[in-house]
């Protein structure tokens, strides 16, 4: 199982830059970030493509991404243009996890001065991925849709990769049957009420839409977010693994769990944590 950190960019760039490098150093596969503008009221909050951009300037292994980009405040061109240029930077180690956003306030789901729907939200959401996709993979892009629409954009070119990953973040079948048809990984984000139940009935149905869609199910990345469903990862070592184990079971890949943040729910015991990470990335495929 591959573990992967979360980290809050709310620190001085000093500060954050031997953040990045520890993280790196202790082997984690992939680093990211969320993407907010001020997450649960916390500000200054960096900006998540900003803050990779230079994250990606003091590493040199570790793969960083967003946890995850949404269309609440992001409109496709500028994202694709700021994903080439981490992608350019990085040497080929972005991804970019991508969700449908919230509603909540605290989550930036209102900035914008509308509140959608669930089925308008649902809709922005795949015209955003699609037309995202369609920037990062073609030249001279001319688009047309309900919320967004270009013409004749070329962003591809120099790209590292053939296009950034996108980890899509998706419970519902529409989310889903999108992470079928653009997503390279899938995330699952469990809530606190029965998060292994609830985790075993997304995956029966995600690999029931990656049959329908003619996907292998089993070849995808499939990353489990923790830190919200109340349940111990970084209580012990022997807590986490399991944890870890009960969930490999199932069928998941990848683990994220957060940098200790003192003073919050996601405080934790550094040499524990540290201890984690040292074992568990040294086992990574």
């Amino acid at each position: 199982m591959n573990l992967h950190v979360v980290l809050w960019p709310i620190h001085d760039w000093p500060t954050m830059a031997d953040i990045w490098r520890r993280t790196e150093e202790l082997g984690f596969a992939g680093a990211w970030v969320y993407d907010h503008l001020a997450w649960r009221g916390h500000s200054p909050w960096d900006d998540a493509y900003a803050s990779l951009a230079t994250a990606a300037a003091v590493t040199s292994r570790i793969r960083l991404g967003t946890l995850v980009t949404s269309p609440n405040f992001r409109t496709p061109v500028p994202t694709a243009s700021a994903a080439r240029t981490i992608d350019r930077i990085s040497g080929g180690r972005l991804t970019l996890g991508i969700g449908a956003g919230g509603s909540d306030p605290t989550s930036d789901g209102d900035v914008l001065d509308r509140e959608w729907t669930p089925r308008e939200r649902a809709d922005r959401f795949e015209e955003w991925v699609t037309h995202l996709d369609a920037l990062l993979t073609g030249v001279a892009v001319s688009t047309a849709g309900e919320y967004w629409s270009t013409r004749g954009v070329t962003i591809s070119p120099g790209l590292v990769q053939q296009r950034p990953p996108f980890w899509i973040a998706a419970g519902g079948p529409r989310g889903m049957r999108l992470a079928a048809a653009l997503g390279q990984g899938w995330v699952v984000n469990p809530s606190d009420e029965a998060p292994y139940d609830e985790t075993r009935a997304l995956f029966t149905r995600m690999e029931a839409t990656c049959a329908a869609a003619g996907r292998d199910f089993a070849a995808m990345p499939r990353l489990l977010l923790t830190g919200f469903s109340g349940e111990p990862w970084l209580a012990s070592e022997a807590a986490y693994d399991d944890l870890a184990g009960r969930y490999a079971e199932l069928g998941v890949t990848d683990v994220a769990i957060h940098w200790p943040r003192p003073g919050t729910e996601w405080d934790a015991d550094m040499a524990v944590f540290e201890a984690i990470a040292e074992r568990a990335t040294r086992t990574q495929p």
